[in-house]
């Protein structure tokens, strides 16, 4: 190992003993291992905190996209969207490098959206069939990524990336995901020009702003260093983000590398595993979605068109939300594939091996 290596990691281990300390009552109680697990519980690791030590967030203060409590946003800073009964709300990267999880009471529905800074996985799950628990940051990482827990009485330890229960009462236990997109602000607030957002005042004292990214240049797409040793697919950059649908410990990824290029959106018409797709990528958001690509029992070809989509069939246009803003199909909405998600490269292929790897040049 690099003696820079080793000292990013250094670096790091220090950093999130420096996050328990953030916070008078931040920290309790290490949390116990159950004997019956889905994952080897030997290559369950401490992140250097005990459980709550990077505090999760229960419905923090919403507030309007031009309003003081969002100025700490950049245009170009990563937001998680989702869209609750009809409401946009963008959580951003900024407050999930220190919270890690922002559970949402919004109408009647329960949501958790998480981002993991370690494996630059987002994911967002429906609390509802967990009987709305509230879910919290253990302290244990899995092959570097986020192990939440909830705050029930049993405690269960859900592997964020994993998506099911992976110690304790519910073992084997699915979460249900609940749809979100990852893109950049400004083109956030663009398609959701009424959205909300999570803002600056939380009740914890935190450097939100762009300069206050707390891992140096961990996200660097090249930056092989990880906090903890793992063996890494070294096909591609390891830090590079790609969107992937996952099947079982296979599906396909689909990296934000082969998806730019010098046009402003490309539009991949693909099946994963006998299910035809289409993904959408916006080089302004940064940001590729998945969405199922048959409608009302017709399936559907997307181009790109200037700015945006068009589909062959009808010549409507679409967003990269997969709205038809124009033509014949306007006002329909494709179906978004609410299991798809963003992570870093070696964290994908960490978790789903299996996966193939869809590559502009080779068309699939």
């Amino acid at each position: 190992m690099s003696n820079s290596v080793s000292f990013l990691r250094i670096c790091l281990s220090a950093f999130v003993l420096i996050l328990a300390g953030c916070d008078a009552g931040d920290t309790s109680e290490d949390l116990v291992v159950a004997d019956e697990c889905t994952i080897p519980a030997n290559q369950i690791v401490s992140g250097g905190v005990a459980k709550d030590g990077i505090p999760s967030l229960q419905n923090p203060t919403l507030v309007d996209a031009g309003s003081a409590g969002a100025d700490y946003l950049e245009p170009e800073s990563r937001v998680i969207g989702v869209i609750i009964e009809g409401e946009p709300v963008a959580v951003p990267h900024n407050i999930l490098w220190w919270h890690e999880i922002v559970n949402l009471d919004l109408n009647a529905s329960q949501v958790a959206v998480s981002y993991c800074p370690l494996t630059g996985s987002s994911i967002s799950f429906d609390r509802a069939p967990q009987g709305g628990a509230t879910f919290g940051v253990s302290g244990l990482l899995w092959q570097n990524n986020l192990i939440m827990y909830d705050r029930n009485a049993n405690e269960t330890l859900w592997p964020q990336m994993l998506r099911s229960g992976g110690c304790g009462e519910e073992i084997g236990q699915p979460l249900t995901p609940f749809t979100s997109f990852e893109m950049s602000w400004a083109a956030w607030q663009s398609l959701y020009p009424d959205t909300r957002v999570v803002g600056n005042v939380t009740g914890h004292a935190r450097n939100y702003t762009q300069t206050g990214y707390p891992y140096g240049t961990y996200e660097e797409p090249d930056n092989g260093s990880t906090l903890f040793p793992q063996v890494i697919n070294d096909d591609r950059p390891p830090k590079e983000r790609v969107l992937g649908i996952p099947v079982g410990d296979g599906g396909k990824l689909y990296p934000f590398f082969e998806l730019d290029n010098a046009d402003p959106v490309t539009a991949v018409n693909d099946l994963v595993d006998g299910r035809p797709v289409v993904v959408l990528w916006d080089d302004a958001a940064q940001g590729a979605m998945a969405f199922e690509s048959v409608l009302n029992g017709s399936r559907f070809t997307f181009e790109m068109r200037g700015e945006n989509f068009a589909d062959v069939e009808t010549g409507s246009t679409w967003d990269v939300q997969g709205r038809a803003i124009a033509g014949e199909m306007m006002g329909a909405q494709l179906t978004p594939i609410a299991e798809a998600y963003t992570a870093f490269w070696f964290a994908w292929k960490a978790f789903h091996p299996d996966s193939e790897v869809w590559l502009a040049n080779a068309g699939s």
